[in-house]
């Protein structure tokens, strides 16, 4: 197997980052009948996913995002137009869909420092933790891709038993025993070309990556809010527990 033995190219901090934000979001309507996925506001919070997501982008030290636009594009552009960013925002619309690889390789055409690595995120994600730890993470493991990793909560009670069969306890929404893909990376500037033109790189380049040792996988900090807006319930239960431990 060969690798590219250059300097590891993730040595400058990472000011770039790409936002997916053009999903249908089918399963979060009536929300999504009129906005994006992103555009949905968690009630309480006072601002969109992705406005969330370009405050948090900002406070890490990034000063350029491409947004991957598709339904209801217009509707996210005419918010960005107007809201007072803290970035500078640009924002691309795939003429047909090119899948999440080929929406990820489209979008990083348009990131102003091809030379240099850059954060992703899914359009439907509310977090918060350390994207420097993160990259620093990435470039001592000098991986070329490195996902987040989180611990959601299964959504419904446990049972405990023993050998024999007994129930001993039941447990409210327990952690989930696996770490799951969270939804946010840092990609070395050579993973661009790895992408697919068209399809899904957590298909394709992934695998191809883990099977190189060339992919890193970074928990997210113990007690780092993470939630994946997806569903009505999702929207209620964040809105549930931001009101408890707001994120900021």
């Amino acid at each position: 197997m060969t690798h590219d033995t250059t300097a590891h190219d993730t040595t400058v901090p990472v000011t770039q980052a790409v936002i997916l934000a053009g999903g249908q979001g089918s399963r979060l309507r009536p929300y999504t009948d009129d906005r994006p996925k992103p555009m949905v506001e968690i009630p309480g919070t006072g601002t969109p996913i992705i406005g969330h997501q370009l405050a948090w982008l900002a406070a890490e030290g990034v000063t350029d995002v491409v947004v991957s636009c598709g339904h209801l594009a217009e509707v996210l552009q005419e918010w960005l137009e107007k809201a007072p960013l803290p970035l500078k925002v640009t924002t691309v619309v795939e003429g047909e869909p090119l899948g999440r690889g080929g929406g990820l390789k489209y979008a990083a055409a348009s990131l102003p420092r091809a030379d240099e690595p850059w954060y992703a995120t899914n359009g439907d994600i509310w977090t918060r933790f350390s994207l420097r730890g993160m990259a620093a993470f990435h470039e001592e493991r000098d991986a070329v891709a490195t996902l987040a990793l989180a611990r959601p909560r299964i959504p419904w009670g446990a049972v405990e038993t023993n050998e024999f069969g007994q129930v001993l306890d039941f447990i409210e929404a327990p952690p989930s025993p696996f770490l799951i893909n969270a939804g946010v990376y840092v990609f070395a500037p050579s993973f661009t070309a790895l992408l697919p033109d068209l399809g899904d790189h957590e298909r394709t380049t992934f695998p191809r990556l883990a099977r190189e040792r060339r992919l890193a996988g970074y928990p997210i900090p113990q007690g780092a809010y993470w939630r994946a807006i997806d569903t009505a319930k999702d929207l209620r239960e964040a809105a549930r527990e931001l009101s408890t431990a707001p994120v900021i």
